[in-house]
Parts: structure tokens; C-alpha cells; sequence
């Protein structure tokens, strides 16, 4: 743990000391040292399941994938940045820079914690930078207010939370995971116990998000820039659902009975996002409900508790960071070129960009689950889990995989194929630059084929 926080830390000198002609260059390749050096998580030598930095910091086979995934997006989202930021005033550009690092810092320390306040705290902290992000380089005046749902949302449901683990605290004189996990002191019998369980989980809940409740995220996903796109929905989200499964462990006998209404908003969230993505004009807009729907399954997955739900759910949150990454990049590649996000204004890319046109093809194709991607294995493992919880769900997330599969398809064909418009002229071409993000983003994807117990391990 110590080998990545400490490069991470000394990164925010190289940030503000360097000549500015070196300055994406030298945090470029820092940050992909520390994502390199990160992949060393992934040899464990632990028999207890942790490995420990200290009495609050570890790392298990739970948190080791969402980890080396944080680390592996900041230098992507350092290269994905340097066309639009490089024209600004240099103490703006070291100020982005810094922001990103924040970001990558808070979520190593969240998913590396020990203590659920620890993991509050940090999983709060992170809402600074992703803020200033959003409402200081969003691309129009709606970032504002786009900003403000984001903030709101997600306090909003953060506040139960931090009662709840008060009172966990009070009642059992520790908020250790180490130790939590072992214990199971609710009582069924009273109503101040279902409040209790909800305030756990309703933060998570937001943080996903759980259809009815997501309405920050296209909002922030359309406004934020590039970088804000991707950490938000790579990584983000992704807290969300590693924190409702540090906490289900502890919720055990109320989770039962309690469950019910969120699998049915999730269920029912995964098709109804799906049927607004099939209406979307917007590029960005289309991509976060993507990533609703998709969160969706995995709620599900969490909430029926069962070690396939569990690990299908890790498996569908490590594959979709990496894939809605790649087409927030590839959205942005479209916006610098056209400056529009409409999808009838800028189609007909693949005569002019056809390698370009690779790129959207294999993204889509992993968004829509093509066997043998680990997309696929974590939605079937999900899905299998909900027909032995129970037969009618399979109703639902068929249907949510057909819809997948249709928007996928659309928003493929709107944007690559057809007549290329007129107004379409003197783009530039694409750069060596992109072509490296994008095999950085999706070449994990596919050796995930290769060894996929690297992020489904931890439940055998």
C-alpha cells in the first residue's frame, strides 16, 4: 500500500515544480508508473485475505481490483485531457492536474481502509475534486447547476449514513471492518432497526445510482470535461457499490426481508434507462444512463446476497469502468473534432476516421456484453443469481439485455455510419495520442478474457 501512496503523494510536487513544456510529460509518466506498480496487488501472498499497511489501512481481494483500476485511469485521464486543457494559463493546467491527483489519493485511501469512518470520510472527500472539476471546466453555464444536483444527491444520502455509523459505534465500540464482519448485532424486532438499515445503505444507494434516485448523474456526466466523465463513471460509482457490500455483510437478518422494493426499482431501473437511452440525442447524455442501467444490475446482484451475485457485481463494476471510460473518450474524441454532442449533427465517422470507427465498434460490442468479455460473465452471473433468488426476474433483465444490446447497436450506427453531413469540414486528424487511450482502456478488457480471477477470486 505504502509503495502507491507515497508515489501518489510526491506527484503533487512534480505537478507544481516542473518546467511547464514538461509538465504532461513527466505526470504522464509518473502516473503510469504508479499504475504499473500498482498491478503488484494482484500477487497475493496473504493467508488471513488482508494484506495490512497499518491498524487502518489494507487491502483484500475485494478492494485490490477497484484499487489498481483507480490507479490505472489517472494517467488515461492526464492523456485524454492535454487537447482541451493545454491552451489555458499554466498555474490552471498544474491546478487540473492536482485535482485528478486529489481524486486518485481520497479513492486510494477509501477503497484501502479498514475503518467504515475512515471509508466515510474519504469516500465524502472525494465530492471536493470531482465538484471543482465540474463546475470550473465544464464546457457550458449548466455546470453550475449540474454541480449543485451533485453535491445535494449525494449529502443528502450521506447524512443517514454518518448517523448510522454512530450508532453502530456506540453499540459495538468499534468501526473496524476486520471485525464487523464477523459480528451480526441487529435485532429484527424493532422498527428503529429498518431506519437503521436503510440510513447504512441509502448513501451507496445514491452513490450508484439506483434508478429514481440518479438524476445528478447525467446532469454532472454531461457538463463535467473529459477527465470528470471518466473518473466519475470508472471509479465513482464504483465506491457505491463496494460500500453496500462492506456494509450488507453486517445487515444480514433485516436484509432479507428489506431488499424487496430496491431490487424492483433496480430491476425495473435497468429498462427504463435503457428505453430513455434508446430516445437520447445527446452523446454524453446516452452513456450515463448506460451506466445507470448497468449500476442497476449490479445492485441487484449485492442485494440478493448470494457469492454469485457478489462476484458477477465485481466482476460488471471493474469491466464497465473500463468500457464507459472508453466511450466517454471517445465521445470527447467526437466533441473536439464537430463541438457537438447531437448524434445526427456529427455522423457519418467512419469514412472519415475509420480506425476511430475500430475503437466505437469494440466499446460498444463490450457494452452490449459480447461473449467472451468479462462484461458478459459478470451480467450472467448476476442474472443466473436473480432466476435462483427468483424466476419472475428473469423477465426483467432480459429485457434489459436486448434493450442494452439495441442502444448499443444505435448509438453505434448513428454516430459511425450513415451520409457524413456538409457542414462537416477540415477536422483534424486523429492523434497517436487517442489511439494509445483507447488500447489502454480496452486491452485490460480483453485479457480479462485471459485470467479472469484476478477480480472474481475473493468469493472461492
Amino acid at each position: 500500500m505504502l509503495k502507491i501512496l507515497l508515489p501518489t503523494i510526491m506527484l503533487f510536487p512534480t505537478i507544481w515544480y516542473t518546467k511547464p513544456k514538461w509538465l504532461w510529460i513527466s505526470t504522464t509518466s509518473q502516473s503510469l508508473l504508479i499504475a504499473l506498480m500498482s498491478l503488484s496487488w494482484f500477487k497475493w501472498n496473504s493467508e488471513t485475505g488482508w494484506a495490512m499497511l497499518n491498524l487502518h489501512m489494507g487491502t483484500d481481494p475485494l478492494s485490490t481490483p477497484l484499487l489498481v483500476l483507480t490507479c490505472w485511469l489517472l494517467p488515461l485521464m492526464i492523456i485524454a485531457s492535454q487537447n482541451h486543457i493545454k491552451s489555458e494559463p499554466i498555474n490552471r493546467q498544474r491546478t487540473y492536474i492536482t485535482m485528478l491527483n486529489f481524486n486518485q489519493l481520497f479513492l486510494i485511501m477509501a477503497f484501502g481502509a479498514t475503518e467504515i469512518i475512515m471509508f466515510y470520510i474519504m469516500f465524502e472527500a472525494t465530492l471536493i475534486p470531482t465538484l471543482i472539476i465540474i463546475t470550473r471546466w465544464g464546457n457550458q453555464t449548466e455546470r453550475l447547476n449540474a454541480g449543485t444536483y451533485f453535491m445535494f444527491y449525494t449529502l443528502a444520502g450521506s447524512i443517514p449514513l454518518l448517523v448510522a455509523l454512530l450508532l453502530l459505534q456506540q453499540t459495538t465500540n468499534t468501526l473496524s471492518i476486520l471485525v464487523l464482519q464477523y459480528t451480526q448485532m441487529v435485532n429484527p424486532c424493532f422498527w428503529s432497526n429498518y431506519i437503521w438499515w436503510a440510513g447504512c445503505l441509502i448513501a451507496f444507494l445514491v452513490k450508484m445510482p439506483l434508478y429514481g434516485i440518479h438524476l445528478w448523474l447525467p446532469k454532472a456526466h454531461v457538463e463535467a470535461p473529459v477527465a470528470g466523465s471518466m473518473v466519475l463513471a470508472a471509479v465513482l460509482l464504483k465506491l457505491g457499490g463496494y460500500g453496500m457490500m462492506r456494509m450488507m455483510v453486517m445487515l444480514n437478518p433485516l436484509t432479507k426481508d428489506l431488499a424487496y422494493p430496491f431490487i424492483i426499482l433496480a430491476m425495473w431501473g435497468i429498462i427504463m434507462t435503457g428505453t430513455i437511452c434508446l430516445r437520447q440525442t445527446d452523446l454524453k447524455s446516452l452513456i450515463a444512463y448506460s451506466s445507470v442501467g448497468h449500476m442497476g444490475l449490479v445492485a441487484g446482484g449485492v442485494l440478493i446476497q448470494t457469492s454469485w451475485g457478489f462476484t458477477g457485481a465485481i466482476i460488471l463494476m471493474i469491466a464497465h469502468g473500463l468500457v464507459s471510460s472508453a466511450l466517454f473518450c471517445l465521445a470527447n474524441m467526437t466533441y473536439e473534432r464537430t463541438h457537438s454532442r447531437t448524434m445526427i449533427l456529427a455522423r457519418g465517422m467512419q469514412v472519415i476516421f475509420p480506425l476511430i470507427t475500430v475503437w466505437w465498434l469494440i466499446a460498444n460490442l463490450a457494452n452490449l456484453a459480447l461473449p467472451p468479455l468479462p462484461n458478459l460473465m459478470g451480467e450472467l452471473l448476476i442474472i443466473t443469481a436473480m432466476f435462483n433468488w427468483s424466476p419472475w426476474t428473469l423477465m426483467l433483465t432480459g429485457m434489459g439485455t436486448l434493450i442494452t444490446a439495441a442502444y448499443s447497436l444505435y448509438l453505434f450506427l448513428m454516430t459511425q455510419r450513415g451520409p457524413t453531413p456538409s457542414h462537416i469540414m477540415a477536422l483534424q486528424p486523429s492523434h497517436t495520442r487517442e489511439h494509445l487511450l483507447m488500447m489502454m482502456h480496452l486491452l485490460p478488457i480483453i485479457l480479462l478474457i485471459a485470467k479472469p480471477e484476478l477480480v472474481w477470486g475473493w468469493c472461492y
